[in-house]
């Protein structure tokens, strides 16, 4: 199987702006929505939801976007690609690239993003480690740093 998971992106009318293209602040939406499926997938032994028991929960601790074109409506759905970067203690990263068209060949790449998920307990509100189960489901996602054009600020 490979890391890069493509999800599609049904666009609705209503995420163009006033300048005729999706407007940036849907784009974090589309992050969230991808990641969301991602986790849920099934897999033998449950999806990584499954892994997290009713003490903990993910939260976004970073998120980094860069817009490469602008994205215009269409019926045709657009698709959202997106694999693990690096898996720390508590933390892990998910790449992304947000494409005009769920066919690779021929498409436009409109941003390219990075998202920090840290694993927290409900009862303290501190970050806790992952668990060897959560990180071998995040291995399997493993894929390159996302490109982006400026070096990240740390």
């Amino acid at each position: 199987m490979s890391p890069v998971h493509t999800i599609p992106l049904q666009l609705r009318f209503g995420d163009e702006d006033s300048y005729g293209h999706v407007n940036n602040v849907r784009f974090l939406q589309f992050l969230e929505d991808a990641r969301v499926l991602l986790m849920s997938e099934p897999r033998p032994g449950g999806s990584f939801m499954d892994l997290v028991d009713a003490d903990h929960f993910t939260l976004v601790g970073r998120q980094e976007i860069e817009y490469r074109a602008p994205l215009n409506f269409s019926i045709t759905p657009a698709a959202v690609d997106l694999w693990v970067t690096a898996v720390g203690g508590s933390s892990f990263e998910l790449g992304y690239a947000v494409r005009d068209r769920m066919e690779s060949e021929g498409s436009t790449t409109s941003a390219i993003a990075a998202t920090t998920m840290v694993l927290v307990s409900r009862s303290t509100g501190r970050p806790v480690r992952l668990s060897e189960a959560q990180k071998r489901i995040l291995s399997a996602w493993a894929g390159p740093a996302v490109p982006f054009r400026r070096a990240r600020s740390k």
